[in-house]
């Protein structure tokens, strides 16, 4: 699924790599974004979901999103004033695949001059489909919606504002929800012999759904007690991880806070253009750089392609082939180190498709010195 914007840019890349690197697997196409929404009033078509169900997992590139008005204007008039609400179509994935879990590496390769420090090796585990992009979200108000929320004392006086003035984002989430998160980021952490697991909450002031995740956290450690759970809120993370990232290791968190310390992780080594993630689920996942779709640079082969790539590695591991993973992974950190070709966040001006060219020859020179077979 390319998307729209760079995301084709960066999915020609990443075919690139795959190709030079043998990996044995059909690739069917399958339409999302900004276009299809455009044309069809649907970001997501039913008949990509139909393609999906036929195939082990997605890779897919980044899409253009855009607030609920502005979308609505560029529909096809034939569309306009149908009722069509525009809502992000990856967001709709995770919770259509109940994919769970989103995991999100933050690793400092050595000679990227972007690192923040060469020694940060974080990997933040954000809880996908709760909390506060769960997607329930109301304005105007509704009168039943408020007067049901006016159970709750300190409700009442925002009614004196004029239901029509309010708007409404919900913070929803589960005991089983928090523990699913919380269990998967200490068993990565047994598996991959981590130091310790730190919940990024916000208790203190969210007392119903951060007390809520705190106490399952809690709970859950218990099953782990040779890993150190530490505890921290929201915006003391975002000061730590500026001031001393590797002191840390696994971090554990809800939806929207999840969202907000892996961008700022990445900005520790390197930016977007080295951020990638995995949206997974009990038997399905989708693959995803963490940047946008950049429609200016559409075409220009200008972005980054080393996070799709690193995504390429996540989906690698997922699928079980760990010697494809590591051989990826080791191509990519000698072309960030050799510092041969790079594209312009870098200081270089090399194209995207020039940096996949690279990876794929490291890739190939790397399988012909240690014999393996393509």
């Amino acid at each position: 699924m390319p998307g729209d914007g760079t995301g084709q840019d960066v999915m020609e890349a990443a075919r690139i790599v795959l190709d030079a690197i043998g990996f044995d697997a059909e690739y069917v196409a399958a339409d999302i974004g900004w276009e299809f929404w455009c044309t069809e009033g649907d970001p997501l078509p039913p008949r990509t979901i139909e393609v999906l169900k036929s195939t082990d997992c997605a890779l897919f590139g980044a899409i253009t999103s855009k607030p609920t008005e502005e979308a609505a204007r560029e529909l096809d008039p034939s569309l306009q004033d149908k009722g069509l609400v525009y809502f992000s179509p990856i967001v709709q994935l995770r919770q259509l695949l109940d994919l769970h879990t989103n995991l999100r590496p933050c690793k400092a390769y050595p000679g990227n001059p972007l690192n923040f420090r060469d020694d940060i090796d974080l990997v933040v585990f954000r809880e996908n489909t709760e909390g506060m992009y769960g997607g329930v979200e109301f304005y105007p108000l509704p009168k039943k919606v408020f007067e049901a929320l006016c159970e709750h004392p300190r409700m009442a006086r925002f009614g004196e504002k004029g239901l029509e003035n309010i708007a409404l984002s919900t913070r929803i989430m589960s005991r089983q929800g928090c523990e699913s998160i919380v269990r998967r980021a200490f068993e990565y952490a047994a598996r991959h012999r981590r130091r310790s697991v730190t919940l990024v909450e916000k208790p203190n002031v969210l007392r119903e759904t951060g007390g809520l995740m705190t106490r399952v956290a809690r709970e859950v450690a218990a099953d782990f007690p040779e890993i150190p759970l530490w505890e921290t809120n929201i915006d003391a993370m975002c000061m730590w991880l500026v001031r001393k990232p590797q002191e840390y290791d696994v971090l554990v968190a809800e939806n929207m806070f999840g969202d907000i310390i892996s961008d700022l992780a990445a900005g520790l080594v390197g930016g977007l253009g080295f951020a990638s993630a995995a949206n997974i689920g009990d038997d399905y996942a989708v693959f995803e750089p963490t940047h946008g779709s950049a429609p200016k640079y559409a075409g220009q082969y200008k972005v980054n392609p080393i996070a799709m790539l690193l995504t390429v590695k996540l989906m690698f591991d997922w699928l079980g082939e760990e010697e494809l993973a590591r051989r990826l992974e080791d191509a990519i950190g000698a072309v960030i180190r050799d510092r041969r070709v790079g594209t312009y966040d870098v200081g270089m001006s090399n194209t995207s498709l020039e940096v996949a060219q690279e990876v794929a020859r490291e890739v190939t020179g790397r399988s012909q010195r240690t014999g393996v077979t393509k």
